[in-house]
């Protein structure tokens, strides 16, 4: 009985997982500016990868020869971010 009493004071200390979250100030703050603290622009998700998306590789076949090779365009300081960020994800 004493085990089950202690879970449910336990439990009681908990927030409710289905409450709405509140925002912290910094968050706020940021949503508010569109900036991060470094002064660097604040993206979501979407357009990160929207931004990625820009990223090409080309099939280029020269003049008169029966080879092919790939160029892939240069990622911006935006994109090398998101690529960082991205890679830095652990499932």
């Amino acid at each position: 009985m004493q085990r089950l009493s202690a879970f449910r004071l336990q439990r009681e200390k908990h927030r409710d997982p289905v409450a709405v979250a509140m925002r912290s100030a910094v968050a706020s703050h940021k949503a508010a500016v569109r900036t991060l603290p470094d002064g660097s622009s604040l993206y979501s998700f979407r357009t990160l990868l929207a931004e990625l998306a820009t990223i090409l590789r080309n099939t280029c076949q020269p003049p008169a020869a029966a080879s092919t090779f790939q160029m892939t365009t240069l990622p911006n300081r935006t994109q090398l971010r998101a690529l960082q960020l991205l890679q830095s994800i652990t499932v």
